[in-house]
């Protein structure tokens, strides 16, 4: 057999394919056609879920919250949170629509439950707040620490307030430095609130926190006996 015939003349080649692929595909016609289909299904009902279901559902939702962020910024945080009889409070619009309302919706509720003394509901509400505003997260963190201070828990305060001040390097950080000093004092920890009341010195002096700690620092410092 000479080298010649061992070659396939190109034309062949081309029709073999194309008969290959023909095969394939009368072969395989019906799942080819399943799985286009099941692809076009699944993009469509993608598209549906987005476009006709959860943007309505979110503006809805921030529909709702509107009157509740007003009750809330008017200090009426009973109303803020369980609504007025007209519309829906944060605790019944986290219920119907969860976080479509805004990650917001969370903080604004446990500070609601904070400020009506409901303690356990506001830490419950904060630590669901997973808003992308970093000082924000820090306001969240503190006002848990404020809710473990009035469940009396001092030191989870004092370790909440000292998380918040470490999260991100803010104007607040001092005051939440001022807050764990105050619980390690109620702790009888006075070592470890003067080192905290020592740091709002050194790197916040221009705070109003940091105008003010010479008083707290003066305070240990008289309240220890001297050697």
């Amino acid at each position: 057999m000479t080298k010649k015939n061992h070659q396939q003349d190109p034309e062949q080649s081309v029709e073999q394919a194309l008969n290959n692929t023909e095969h394939f595909i009368e072969r395989y016609k019906k799942p080819l056609i399943y799985s286009a289909i099941i692809i076009l299904l699944i993009v469509g009902a993608g598209f549906a879920y987005q476009h006709l279901y959860r943007k309505p559902l979110i503006q809805e939702a921030l529909a709702q919250s509107f009157t509740a962020e007003q009750h809330f910024r008017a200090d009426s945080f009973a109303l803020a949170l369980n609504g007025d009889g007209n519309a829906l409070g944060f605790k019944q619009i986290i219920d119907e629509y969860g976080s479509n309302a805004g990650e917001a919706i969370y903080l604004y509720a446990g500070i609601s439950e904070l400020q009506l003394g409901n303690y356990q509901n506001a830490i419950d509400y904060l630590k669901k707040y997973k808003g992308d505003d970093l000082v924000m997260q820090a306001r969240a963190i503190c006002n848990i620490g404020d809710a473990y201070a009035g469940l009396q828990n001092y030191k989870e305060a004092a370790s909440q307030y000292m998380k918040a001040a470490k999260h991100v390097d803010n104007p607040f950080a001092a005051g939440y430095l001022l807050k764990a000093g105050i619980m390690y004092e109620e702790l009888g920890d006075t070592a470890k609130a003067l080192e905290v009341y020592d740091e709002i010195k050194i790197k916040y002096p221009q705070t109003i926190e940091g105008f003010e700690i010479d008083k707290y620092i003066a305070k240990i410092k008289q309240s220890v006996p001297q050697q």
